[in-house]
């Protein structure tokens, strides 16, 4: 007699590595600059989208931070924005930018970026409004949300900014994830032989 009972098979999905998706994780300053005009120019949030990514870009948030936003942690008088890490990381009160004021236009809604109903927006909006402006700007490769986290620590480190700075910024705890940015720095070894 065979023991006829259905057996549990752990189905593990395989995923590709990130290289045969795309050929980097950070965007450029100028694919950054049309993805913004892109969300500018699609839909009727194209104001709300464009500054969500500009956001993101410029003061490093996760799409969990972003969504999550209030009015409260943002101090337009001074230029200050509260950012409530994720992942464990460090909460800090950054300066705000001047273009990102410009771009928020505070509503009725306690959240930044909010839905038409006055709820917070998601992560999963945030993914697929990324995704679909990446297309209309005509990207070479799918981009995601982290993608602009991933170009603000690029952006910073080409800058020449050092990695304990950096570190704080983007809330790492840990400076060894913080150290992949100053890794494509193409100026960190310029003054090593003078000829």
């Amino acid at each position: 007699m065979t023991d006829t009972a259905s057996m549990t098979v752990n189905r593990t999905l395989l995923r590709k590595p990130n290289a045969d998706y795309r050929p980097r994780e950070y965007l450029t300053e100028a694919e950054i600059e049309r993805l913004i005009e892109a969300a500018r120019k699609r839909g009727r949030n194209g104001a709300r989208d464009s500054a969500a990514i500009l956001l993101a870009f410029r003061h490093e948030l996760r799409a969990q931070e972003l969504c999550s936003l209030r009015w409260s942690q943002i101090d337009l008088r001074h230029g200050r924005l509260h950012v409530n890490r994720a992942k464990g990381g460090i909460e800090s009160v950054i300066a705000w930018a001047r273009a990102t004021r410009a771009a928020a236009m505070q509503g009725a809604s306690p959240y930044v970026f909010a839905t038409e109903a006055g709820t917070p927006v998601t992560t999963s909006w945030f993914l697929r409004m990324i995704q679909r402006t990446g297309v209309a700007a005509k990207l070479p490769f799918q981009v995601h949300p982290h993608m602009l986290r991933h170009s603000t620590g690029y952006k910073l480190a080409n800058d020449g900014h050092d990695t304990r700075s950096l570190a704080h910024y983007l809330g790492h705890r840990n400076l060894q994830s913080t150290a992949r940015y100053t890794a494509l720095a193409p100026d960190r070894f310029k003054d090593f032989w003078k000829d």
